[in-house]
């Protein structure tokens, strides 16, 4: 059990370094009002949830406050939204370890993902939206443009390109590196 916690925590420090690292040295960075989308800035939140629950809270939280170091306000507010994801997706792969072995349920997956993803990230910038939270270029654009095409789906395209990274990453290191989804999934 004791081995188990530290291979846990030494996931959780990793990921979250990670996870600070990336959008710092991203040379693709795109800004647009209250949208901001950095290619695999969500992989480590991302792998966190072939670990545990536990490690993608962990890892949501650390990258959310590397977040609210390094940007705005708003884009740490919709980082911190990460743990619902994180949460719910880690605690499925948990339940249900053997879908690593079917594309097509992985896509499901990635979809339903993005959707929690992209959904709570738009109602926090609607939340800043609607209080006159946001920057004068937004309200030109207006609401369904700067919210719900910028932030929604662009934050469910953005959230399926990382998804599909992280499982990638995941598919070549997953046993090696003793994930407990990978290690689950070839037991049953």
């Amino acid at each position: 059990m004791k081995n188990n916690s530290v291979l846990n925590m030494t996931y959780a420090a990793f990921l979250i370094a990670l996870g600070i690292v990336i959008p710092m040295v991203m040379p693709v960075k795109i800004v647009i009002g209250p949208a901001s989308y950095t290619l695999a800035s969500h992989v480590p939140v991302m792998l966190a949830m072939f670990v545990s629950p536990l490690v993608a809270v962990l890892v949501a939280l650390g990258t959310a406050f590397g977040f609210f170091m390094t940007t705005p306000f708003i884009i740490g507010m919709r980082a911190l939204s990460h743990v619902i994801f994180a949460f719910f997706g880690a605690l499925y792969l948990q339940k249900r370890p053997t879908i690593i072995h079917s594309p097509k349920k992985m896509m499901v997956f990635n979809i339903v993902l993005g959707l929690v993803h992209a959904l709570f990230e738009t109602l926090i910038v609607t939340v800043f939206f609607m209080t006159d939270g946001l920057g004068e270029a937004s309200y030109t654009m207006g609401f369904f443009q700067s919210v719900i095409v910028l932030v929604g789906l662009g934050g469910f395209v953005h959230s399926l390109i990382d998804f599909s990274i992280a499982y990638m990453i995941a598919q070549k290191i997953g046993t090696r590196f003793s994930f407990p989804v990978y290690l689950a999934a070839k037991n049953k």
